[in-house]
C-alpha cells in the first residue's frame, strides 16, 4: 500500500473536533509564492521540495518536505497564513507538527542521521513575517511514532489492498448490462475505453439516443481496471444527470455474475445545504454536536461506510446519524477512499475543489468524466467570477460594533472615492481593480475575522467577511482573462464585479493533473472552440460520433422571409404566428417554441392568440417553481395537442425528455445570439486577442449551440419522427448550417417556407 504522509497523518492523527470557523487564508497563488519567498531567503545548499521515502511496517511512505538543510540537519515545513497566528487552531497546528515529524522520521532514516532538528515555518503573508516553532528529536523517537500512525492505518491499507486487487479484478471482466449495444453506442464505449487506457483528452460530441451516460461508465470502468488507475470522477452540469450515473452503476452492479460483494465504492458529492443536519449551527464543536468529537468518532463511521458500495446522500446520512458525525463531511472524507466519484463539476474546477487537492495530494491516476460539457464554458466563469456590494457594507455601518468601526468607516470611504471617480449612468468597465477599495478590503477582513473570533455569530458581519474574502482571493489573480465592472443603480448600491472572461486560464491546472479526461455532449462542436476555453492541452482530440438516428425521421424547414433581429421583432409578430398555426393545423401535436426572450415570447403568443384563437397553447414564465415547471412538463403527455412558448437557454431547452408523441416539432424563432452590449463587446476583443474568434466564440458559437440544444429535444429515439422550424434568414447561411447537426440536412428532408 503507498501513502502520502500529508493522508497519512490526516487519517492517523487527527482527532477531536471538527472545526471550520473562518480564519483568513492566503489564496492558492499566495501560498505558492510564500513558500517560494521563504525558500530563496534560504542558504545555497537549501534542497526545496525535497522528496522524501520509506517503508514503515509494510506501508511505503511518500512525501515532499517544503525545505531541507542538510549542512544544518534542519527539515522546515512552510504554513503560510494571514492575519494573527493564534487564530490558527489547535486541531490544525497539531496536524502541521505531525506531518513534520513524518517526514523527519523518513528523512532520518534515508540519510541514515541520528536525530534532526524540525522547524514550522508560519509565515504571514500580508506582514511578510516569519514564526518559527523549533524543537528537535532523535531518530528512534520519530520512527516510533511513525510506527504508531502506520500501525493505525495499517489494518486500512491490508483492507485498501485487497480492496482494489478485487476491484480491479471484477472490472477487467465487467460485463454490458444488456443482450446488445444501441445503434452506435458500441462505438461510444470503443472510444471511451481507448481514450481511458492511453491517458488521452478527448472532447466526444455524441448524438443524443446513445445512451451516453452507460455508454461512458462501462468502458470508463473496465479501463480502471485494466490500467490500474486510482479512480474515476463523473461530473454533472446538473443535479438531475448525477442520478443517471448512480442508476447506470447500480444497473451495471447487477447485471454481473454472483461470484461474490461488488468491490466498487461509489460516492455521490452534493451541496452542503443537501446534506447539512443543522443549517442553523456554525461548522465547530462549540456549537454544532455533530462537529464535537467528530474525529474521535470518524473511524467507525469510515469503517461502515467503506462497507455500503454505493454511497448516496441518503446512504451516509444514515450511517453518519448511527455514529453522531456530520454526514457532508463524512461524504468529504469518503472522496478519499471511493472508486466512483459522483458530484458537480464544481468538486473539480472551482477555487477549493475537493477532488483536485486529492489528486494532487495522493498524486492519482484519476479519469474524469465530464457530462453534458457544453455547459462548462460559462460555469467555470462563474466560478471565478464575484460580487461586492456596497449596499452589504453600509447595512454593518449603521450598527457595527466599535472595534470594526474604523475599518468599515475606511472601506466607506474607498467606496465613495470610487463612485466620484466613475460615470454614474451604465456600467463602467475599470483597466485596473481600484487600489483604494483594495487595500481598505484587506483591512477589514483582518478586523472582521479577529472580532469574529472573539464574539458570537453575526449572520451580517459573516456574510460581509465571506464576500470580501472572496473577492480578494480573484483579486490576488486579475489578468487579461478578468474583468472588472463598476455598476451603480442608486445611491448607497454600487456594485463592483470580477467577472471571468477566459476560464483556460484557471483550468488548465485541473485537466493536466487528471490521468485522462473526457468531456461529452450533444454539442461540442467546433471543438477547438472547447479547447481554447476551457484549457485543454494542445493534444486534446475531437470526435464527432454519427447519430443513430436516420434522416428520415426529420423535417427541417427555414424561413427565408422572416427576420428576428431586433428591428424587425414587430413585423416578425403574424408571420411567426402563422408558421406555428399552419404546423400545428397540418400535424396536431405537442411543440415547443423557442424565442430570445419573454417579452418576445408574449408578443408572439398574444400573436398565435388573435390569429388562430382554436390551437391551446401555455407559456413559461419568469421565475417558475420546481411544481410549475413540472406542471408545464406535465402538458407534454396528455393527449390534447397544444404550443408551449419557452425562452431559448431556458430549463425547458436542454435537458428533458420528451420522446414519442409527448414532443413532435419545435420551432427555434432566434440564433440564440447574445446581446450585441458593452460588455460582449469587451469579451469579443478579449477572445480575438487571444484567438483570434472574437466573433465566432463571442455570439455565434454560443447562439448556435442553444439552437441545436432546443431542437434537439424533438428526435430522442430511434421511433420519434418530428419536424424543426428555424426561423430566421440567417440560418440559410453556410457558416450557421455547418454549426448544426449534419444528420439533419439532406435533400429530401430539407423545406422551405
Amino acid at each position: 500500500m503507498k501513502v502520502a504522509v500529508r493522508t497519512l497523518c490526516e487519517f492517523a492523527a487527527r482527532t477531536g473536533d471538527l472545526d471550520f470557523r473562518y480564519t483568513p487564508a492566503p489564496s492558492a497563488a499566495e501560498g505558492i509564492a510564500g513558500h517560494q519567498l521563504i525558500q530563496s531567503r534560504r542558504t545555497s545548499d537549501y534542497k526545496s521540495e525535497y522528496l522524501l521515502t520509506g517503508e514503515c511496517l509494510g506501508i511505503k511512505i511518500s512525501g515532499r518536505v517544503d525545505g531541507y538543510h542538510p549542512g544544518r540537519r534542519r527539515l522546515e515545513e512552510i504554513k503560510t497564513h494571514r492575519g494573527d497566528l493564534s487564530r490558527i487552531r489547535d486541531h490544525q497546528r497539531a496536524l502541521h507538527r505531525a506531518q513534520l515529524r513524518a517526514y523527519g522520521a523518513l528523512l532520518c532514516r534515508q540519510e541514515n542521521l541520528p536525530g534532526i532538528e524540525l522547524v514550522l515555518v508560519y509565515y504571514d503573508v500580508g506582514r511578510d513575517r516569519e514564526t518559527l516553532v523549533t524543537e528537535s528529536a532523535t531518530a528512534g523517537v520519530l520512527w516510533q511514532e511513525l510506527e504508531g500512525l502506520c500501525q493505525q492505518f495499517r489494518w486500512w491499507a491490508e483492507q485498501e489492498d485487497h480492496h482494489l486487487e478485487q476491484r480491479n479484478e471484477r472490472l477487467t471482466s465487467l460485463s454490458f448490462p444488456f443482450p446488445r449495444f444501441r445503434p452506435r453506442q458500441r462505438e461510444l464505449a470503443e472510444t471511451v475505453y481507448k481514450n481511458a487506457m492511453t491517458a488521452g483528452t478527448l472532447l466526444l460530441e455524441a448524438p443524443t439516443g446513445l445512451g451516453k451516460t452507460l455508454g461512458t461508465l462501462f468502458p470508463a470502468l473496465m479501463a480502471v481496471g485494466r490500467s490500474d488507475q486510482d479512480r474515476l470522477f463523473y461530473l454533472t452540469c446538473r443535479n438531475t444527470a448525477r442520478q443517471l450515473a448512480l442508476d447506470a452503476v447500480d444497473r451495471l452492479r447487477t447485471a454481473q455474475p454472483e461470484t461474490g460483494p461488488w468491490p466498487l465504492r461509489v460516492l455521490e458529492l452534493v451541496a452542503k445545504d443537501d446534506a447539512c443536519e443543522h443549517p442553523d449551527k456554525a461548522c465547530h464543536g462549540e456549537s454544532c454536536p455533530l462537529a464535537r468529537g467528530f474525529f474521535d468518532r470518524l473511524p467507525d463511521a469510515r469503517a461502515e461506510a467503506a462497507q455500503a458500495g454505493t454511497m448516496t446522500r441518503e446512504e451516509l446520512a444514515r450511517i453518519a446519524a448511527g455514529h453522531d458525525v456530520c454526514p457532508y463531511f463524512l461524504a468529504q472524507e469518503m472522496a478519499r477512499w471511493s472508486d466512483v466519484v459522483v458530484g458537480d463539476v464544481n468538486r473539480l474546477f472551482d477555487q477549493s475543489a475537493l477532488l483536485h487537492g486529492l489528486i494532487r495530494q495522493n498524486q492519482w491516476r484519476a479519469t474524469v468524466l465530464v457530462d453534458e460539457a457544453h455547459n462548462l464554458v460559462d460555469r467555470a466563469r462563474g466560478m471565478y467570477s464575484v460580487q461586492l456590494d456596497q449596499q452589504r457594507l453600509l447595512r454593518v455601518k449603521k450598527s457595527a460594533p466599535t472595534p470594526l468601526k474604523k475599518a468599515v468607516d475606511r472601506t466607506a470611504r474607498a467606496w465613495q472615492g470610487l463612485i466620484r471617480e466613475q460615470d454614474p449612468d451604465g456600467p463602467v468597465f475599470l483597466d485596473a481593480l481600484p487600489p483604494g477599495l483594495i487595500g481598505s478590503l484587506q483591512g477589514l477582513v483582518s478586523a472582521l475575522t479577529d472580532y469574529l473570533a472573539d464574539h458570537p455569530p453575526d449572520l451580517a458581519l459573516q456574510e460581509l467577511l465571506f464576500e470580501s474574502v472572496s473577492f480578494m482571493k480573484l483579486a490576488d489573480s486579475f489578468g487579461d482573462h478578468s474583468l472588472c465592472e463598476f455598476r451603480r443603480a442608486g445611491r448607497g448600491r454600487a456594485r463592483l464585479t470580477i467577472q471571468n472572461l477566459i476560464p483556460a486560464d484557471f483550468l488548465k491546472d485541473r485537466f493536466a493533473a487528471a490521468e485522462s479526461v473526457l468531456l461529452f455532449s450533444a454539442t461540442l462542436s467546433p471543438g477547438i472552440y472547447y479547447r481554447d476555453l476551457l484549457g485543454l492541452p494542445e493534444n486534446a482530440a475531437f470526435t464527432s460520433l454519427p447519430s443513430p438516428f436516420n434522416a428520415d425521421q426529420l423535417q427541417v424547414h427555414f424561413t427565408p422571409r422572416i427576420s428576428t433581429r431586433q428591428v424587425h421583432r414587430e413585423e416578425s409578430l403574424v408571420p411567426i404566428a402563422d408558421v406555428i398555426a399552419r404546423q400545428f393545423r397540418e400535424r396536431p401535436g405537442h411543440y415547443l417554441a423557442f424565442f430570445s426572450s419573454f417579452q418576445y415570447l408574449q408578443a408572439v403568443s398574444e400573436a398565435l392568440a388573435s390569429r388562430a384563437p382554436d390551437i391551446p397553447q401555455r407559456c413559461q414564465t419568469p421565475g417558475m417553481s420546481q411544481s410549475a415547471r413540472e406542471g408545464f412538463l406535465a402538458e407534454f403527455r396528455q393527449p390534447g395537442p397544444s404550443v408551449a412558448f419557452a425562452v431559448l437557454g431556458g430549463v425547458f431547452s436542454e435537458g428533458i425528455d420528451l420522446p414519442g408523441d409527448q414532443l413532435i416539432g419545435a420551432f427555434v424563432a432566434t440564433l440564440g445570439l447574445p446581446p450585441f452590449d458593452a460588455w460582449h463587446d469587451i469579451l469579443k476583443q478579449r477572445l480575438q486577442q487571444r484567438f483570434g474568434a472574437g466573433y465566432e466564440y463571442t455570439y455565434l458559437i454560443p447562439g448556435i449551440q442553444k439552437v441545436a440544444q432546443a431542437a434537439g429535444r424533438v428526435i430522442r429515439t430511434p421511433e420519434d419522427r418530428g419536424v424543426i422550424w428555424l426561423i430566421d434568414d440567417r440560418f440559410m447561411g453556410a457558416q450557421i448550417q455547418n454549426l448544426l447537426p449534419r444528420w439533419w440536412f439532406t435533400p429530401a428532408e430539407s423545406g422551405s417556407e
